[in-house]
């Protein structure tokens, strides 16, 4: 008992040291300091409760008729147009008075959903409690009033004992007669249903509720109102209470979820355990750590404390923020307070190491955990194997693989496949693939799709639709990526018609391309071209509700200068930049590559200078565009201003680029610099290749010298040895 005590007693404090929080402790006042920062701007939305309540909850009890209750408050947010009147005559039996414009008449029930239940059941059951219901040979008729409903439920549930029969009611009421329920009748029928283990009709009627007057301040207010003075047992207004909660929080309303989990403490009532991590999970979700952790010692005041899934949630968002070492001093920091983290939360950690590329601390965890006795996951193992296979290590990866005894899964064989299809090795992608099933194992869609897309990488169309049969033989629908695979192949091929018909045949297997999709097929129109086609899918992608990114974007205006439209292209940045999309420094790099090639440097400079305003900087890519231009119009003595230019400022300059500027050297028989800028390569550590070689041979034909294919390979050499 004292050990439990002390580890929900240790509080937060520690934690919030290591997390990098202010160390306070505040419980109260840093709660409702906390909760200011909500969607409610000011304390006159907040239920005042007398004391006397506090009192009267605890003391009241299940009686055998419920009267209701009437506020003028409710009345007047509400807003309901049904009347709160019941008559009752002196014997002090209900009597219904028919309403023109406001009754419930059934002449014919057997054809209704009620006589399921049996009207005759409630028909007794309403007299035993006192309703007059008339004369048997007239119509049914019962007053719609919201009063006499609220009361009728009441009297069904509590004479049967059955919330089905009160449901059937309140639904006939609805669907038969459009009868909109008010908020009174509605969090009646919440109760009746919990009370009647019908929870999960409750929840579908509480998220009515909140996505009611969703936005509207003193909406959630009255809600918890109603539901206070419509309650009968106090462990079912508990669980209501953790419901409506709950619902706030599944429609991303979390910050109106804390606020009304601050009022439950005003009647001494607290949201469930389970409630409470998902409250702590979204606000985490939204990084709002410090309300996080002010909730968690809120949890601590209500007895609560702390268990493994809180940890867990809190060491899972370090991890996804990418600040692992945190997550792990959070980890110490509560075992040394004698509480012992499950593996879910080492996983975490071991995961997030693994996919940030730090697998050496990943394996150093895996197996201080095996050496203290704790029972490593497949998780786990496989996130390593996964991490190792990213960086290349494919031999550890087999090493852990063997130290661990790991059962081969699809998941450590997709880690294998991927770095295999990565480094175009398809011999073993291939090899391995076949390996799965001898192993028992089925490949999923996910391994096929890598297989193809290894196999269209390497050109090898036809091994890919070797897999692609093997797939639909084997019963593996091809899922959207697997699609935009091969459309991104035969667009890239130049056969946009058979890429458009995959687009087709995609569709009309049932699957709704995404923004890949399009943007891939929109790639492929835009190198050849078809404007119109590329315009007409935009128009297309909107309609299904996908929207353009920066992506999309991009190809519409490299679409535009490969057609010349370079103008075009840069108002259609002007006005896109107006609408708030933030150009990259491929939307530059692809205008700026347009006014090149038209020979307008003047306007290519512009851009460079107009991207500064974005707060971006010119890359390699840019200046090659630039110097390409440069070179192929013979304007060399700029050429080399540019690459000094781009010398200063921190570019490096790639193969490409050195072989674009001593071609372009060559290409006027300026020798000299050529040799001097292959210099400079080899002191950079890049090699030349045959392009370089190409290039020289170019020089010393425009010098006549007699064998220049010799010269050029003698010049690269004796560079070479400097």
């Amino acid at each position: 008992m004292r050990a439990s005590v002390s580890i929900v007693n240790f509080g937060t404090a520690a934690i919030k040291l290591v997390s990098g929080l202010e160390k306070r402790f505040r419980l109260l006042s840093s709660w409702n300091l906390a909760l200011s920062a909500t969607h409610f701007s000011s304390s006159e939305d907040e239920i005042i409760i007398p004391e006397e309540s506090l009192v009267d909850i605890e003391a009241r009890e299940l009686t055998t008729s419920t009267k209701c209750m009437q506020s003028d408050s409710i009345e007047q947010n509400s807003k309901s147009a049904s009347s709160f009147e019941g008559i009752r005559d002196d014997d002090d039996i209900y009597h219904l008075g028919i309403q023109e414009d406001s009754s419930l008449v059934c002449e014919n029930p057997q054809n209704t959903d009620m006589d399921v239940y049996g009207l005759g059941r409630m028909k007794v059951i309403l007299r035993n409690r006192g309703w007059v219901l008339g004369s048997p040979d007239s119509c049914q008729r019962l007053p719609l009033a919201e009063y006499n409903i609220v009361c009728i439920l009441n009297d069904l549930f509590e004479g049967s004992g059955d919330a089905a029969l009160a449901l059937a009611f309140f639904q006939w009421c609805e669907y038969y007669l459009h009868l909109q329920h008010g908020i009174r009748s509605t969090c009646v029928m919440i109760h009746i249903l919990v009370a009647g283990n019908m929870n999960y009709r409750a929840v579908d009627l509480i998220l009515y509720l909140v996505r009611k007057n969703a936005g509207e301040d003193w909406w959630p207010n009255l809600l918890l109102q109603v539901l206070l003075e419509t309650y009968t047992i106090r462990t079912v207004l508990e669980t209501v209470y953790s419901m409506l909660i709950d619902c706030y929080i599944r429609a991303n309303m979390v910050n109106v979820a804390l606020k009304l989990a601050c009022q439950m403490k005003h009647i001494k009532l607290f949201p469930s355990p389970g409630v409470c991590n998902s409250l702590l999970g979204a606000l985490l979700y939204m990084d709002q750590f410090e309300l996080a952790w002010n909730f968690l010692e809120e949890m601590q005041s209500q007895g609560l404390g702390l268990n493994v899934s809180v940890i867990t949630l809190f060491i899972h968002k370090y991890c996804v923020k990418g600040n692992v070492e945190r997550g792990w001093q959070l980890l110490v920091t509560v075992k040394q307070h004698g509480f012992s983290p499950d593996i879910v939360a080492y996983s975490t950690l071991i995961d997030s190491l693994s996919k940030m590329s730090l697998v050496r601390e990943a394996i150093s965890l895996l197996f201080k955990l095996s050496l203290i006795g704790i029972s490593l996951d497949s998780i786990s193992v496989s996130s390593v194997i996964d991490g190792l296979c990213k960086v290349g290590e494919v031999e550890k990866a087999f090493n852990i693989l063997k130290i661990f005894r790991l059962p081969p899964n699809i998941y450590v064989y997709n880690s294998f496949i991927s770095k295999y299809c990565h480094d175009s090795n398809m011999t073993a992608a291939s090899s391995t693939f076949y390996e799965i099933s001898e192993m028992g194992l089925v490949p999923d869609c996910f391994i096929y799709t890598t297989i193809i897309s290894g196999y269209c990488k390497m050109k090898d169309l036809k091994m890919a639709l070797s897999f692609l049969a093997k797939m639909v033989k084997s019963g593996v629908e091809p899922s959207v990526a697997t699609y935009t695979t091969l459309i991104e192949y035969y667009c890239r091929s130049g056969e946009v018609h058979v890429a458009e018909n995959l687009f087709q045949k995609m569709m009309t297997e049932g699957l709704p391309p995404d923004l890949v999709a399009y943007n891939t097929l929109m790639d492929g129109y835009g190198k050849e071209g078809l404007l119109h086609k590329v315009f007409g899918l935009l128009d297309i992608m909107k309609s299904a509700g996908v929207y353009p990114d920066n992506i999309t974007y991009n190809t519409i205006i490299y679409s535009l200068t490969v057609r010349g439209f370079v103008n075009e292209a840069h108002d259609l940045l002007y006005e896109l930049t107006r609408r708030g999309f933030t150009p990259d420094i491929v939307t530059f790099t692809n205008i700026a590559s347009g006014y090149v090639k038209k020979g307008n440097f003047e306007e290519a400079f512009f851009v460079w200078h107009y991207m500064s305003e974005h707060n971006l900087e010119p890359d390699v890519v840019m200046c090659s565009a630039l110097l390409n231009g440069y070179c192929r119009t013979r304007r060399m003595a700029e050429a080399n201003a540019l690459f000094t230019k781009m010398i200063d400022i921190g570019l490096v300059p790639d193969l490409v680029l050195y072989n674009t500027l001593i071609h372009g050297f060559c290409s006027v028989g300026n020798l000299d610099d050529a040799c001097n800028l292959v210099e400079w390569m080899f002191k950079q550590g890049i090699s030349p290749d045959e392009g370089t070689h190409q290039a020289l041979i170019l020089g010393y034909e425009k010098k006549m010298v007699e064998n220049p294919v010799e010269a050029a390979g003698f010049m690269l050499q004796r560079i070479s040895l400097k």
